[in-house]
């Protein structure tokens, strides 16, 4: 807060002293304002909370899936309840064919999985055959720029060597590596596929749960809100908007990556690519994925089909048939129902995928457009996030 301090109003210019400039006659006392106590505050909360999301990963990512898949199927449950199905039982119903959908999916793309395991080494010999060969009789300008490197290296180290008498002897150390024990990195595979397991049973747990709470904890929040009724009826109005599009968003996010595996599917088909199905289920799965996704299933096929066909035209053919697919539902579907939903700026989507990747790897990758879409999606409601809301808005 800045106090200035003016001289007397009554005081003429005259009878101030002479041997005072008339600058010096505003004697002001300046006291800074604590202006960044605010930011620094929320610097450091926002620094607390990503460590906390980092050592919190699995919890967090569990927790994440349940609710999104809760979201997911409570539709279904609901519609159940509508056929005056209890929503104990509906939601049973649910959750058992969830599990027999991908009980039976994964039987009958094991085949085919084994398949692209199986061609995953061959694929890497070939990929590095083909970059010798274009390598072969050709010295490349970074091997040049290394030879001359040596070079100077050997001239300065001849310049600037001292006398044999001012040596001092060196002692060299060599430490042995630990060998390669398979013991061991069967124990670890096994411990990992447990943990898998493991974190997969909890979110299926934790989703039949969510499931079968309902309206429960919505009614708790109503409750909190306060005595008179008109603030209930705000806090119910606000949840039913949340609710209502976190439940569109996630319709059209299994819609929109269904029809792209489809899609997909029917496309390899046609080409006659080996293990179409597997392919088309990675393609459904990685197409949440902003940018990234589209690409990577569009490299992998190509080099199967590079595999299986051994020519660049059917290479071209499957990999711009995928990119193809993508795109155009990308564009003409995902585009459209996601601008219904909640209008999202693509630095602020591209920014929230570097952000999320960076802290969780590939689990970051697949979560953070639905994140996103949570985060903007509540910031609209709330009055105090409103600013996340506009940054994260179109």
């Amino acid at each position: 807060m800045v106090t200035i301090t003016p001289p007397e109003p009554n005081v003429p210019d005259s009878d101030r002293p002479s041997d005072a400039p008339a600058s010096t006659a505003l004697l002001s006392t300046v006291r800074l304002p604590k202006v960044g106590h605010g930011l620094a505050v929320i610097i450091l909360a926002t620094i607390a909370v990503i460590f906390a999301l980092d050592w919190a990963q699995s919890f967090v990512i569990s927790l994440l899936l349940g609710v999104l898949f809760a979201y997911t199927l409570n539709p279904l449950v609901v519609w159940l309840q509508r056929l005056h199905i209890p929503r104990v039982v509906g939601a049973a119903i649910v959750m058992a064919g969830v599990v027999c959908a991908l009980v039976v999916g994964s039987y009958i793309l094991r085949g085919q999985v084994q398949g692209i395991l199986e061609q995953l080494p061959e694929a890497i010999s070939k990929v590095s055959t083909s970059l010798a060969s274009l390598r072969e009789g050709q010295t490349s300008t970074m091997q040049k720029v290394q030879t001359a490197a040596i070079e100077i290296e050997k001239a300065t180290s001849q310049a600037m060597e001292m006398p044999a008498k001012s040596k001092r002897r060196t002692t060299q150390i060599a430490i042995d590596p630990p060998g390669f024990k398979l013991g061991n990195f069967i124990w670890a595979g096994s411990m990992g596929a447990a943990g898998l397991i493991g974190q997969a049973a909890m979110v299926l747990f934790l989703t039949f749960f969510l499931l079968l709470s309902g309206d429960t904890y919505k009614r708790k929040l109503v409750r909190l809100t306060g005595p008179t009724l008109s603030d209930k009826k705000i806090t119910v109005h606000i949840l039913d908007d949340i609710n209502q599009s976190i439940q569109r968003y996630m319709f059209m996010l299994l819609a929109t990556n269904v029809l792209v595996g489809l899609l997909t599917w029917i496309a390899l088909r046609w080409i006659g690519l080996e293990n179409a199905g597997a392919w088309a289920v990675a393609a459904g799965l990685l197409h949440v994925i902003p940018y990234f996704g589209p690409a990577v299933t569009a490299s992998g096929i190509g080099m199967a089909a590079f595999l299986q066909f051994n020519a660049l035209p059917p290479v071209l053919l499957v990999a711009g048939a995928s990119l193809a697919i993508a795109t155009v539902v990308g564009i003409f579907v995902t585009t459209w129902m996601t601008g219904r939903i909640a209008k999202m700026n693509t630095a602020a989507v591209f920014i929230s995928l570097l952000f999320w990747t960076w802290l969780w790897g590939v689990w970051g990758m697949l979560l953070s457009m639905p994140i996103t879409v949570l985060v903007k999606v509540v910031a609209q409601h709330v009055e105090q996030l409103e600013p996340v809301a506009e940054l994260l808005g179109d």
